[in-house]
């Protein structure tokens, strides 16, 4: 199944009501950096909103997910 790419918030809640995969998870990846650049946000900025400390993901979870952003936003255009 191919998803759109999400160029806003509401498109990345939408998100929700499918089944997780790789594809979504990919999806809702390029969506995250597609929306950040609109925003004119740089990559730190995007790595610091990753980064920040919550209670979802533990620091080494935040770290490979700030590493992966990474790779993404210098492969996708």
């Amino acid at each position: 199944m191919n998803y759109p790419i999400p160029s806003s918030p509401q498109e990345m809640i939408a998100l929700r009501q499918q089944p997780v995969s790789d594809e979504l998870v990919a999806t809702a990846l390029a969506g995250v950096i597609k929306i950040a650049r609109s925003r004119q946000q740089s990559l730190e900025d995007l790595k610091a909103e990753v980064l920040a400390d919550d209670s979802v993901l533990n620091g080494e979870q935040r770290l490979w997910l700030s590493e992966l952003v990474t790779q993404a936003w210098q492969f996708l255009p």
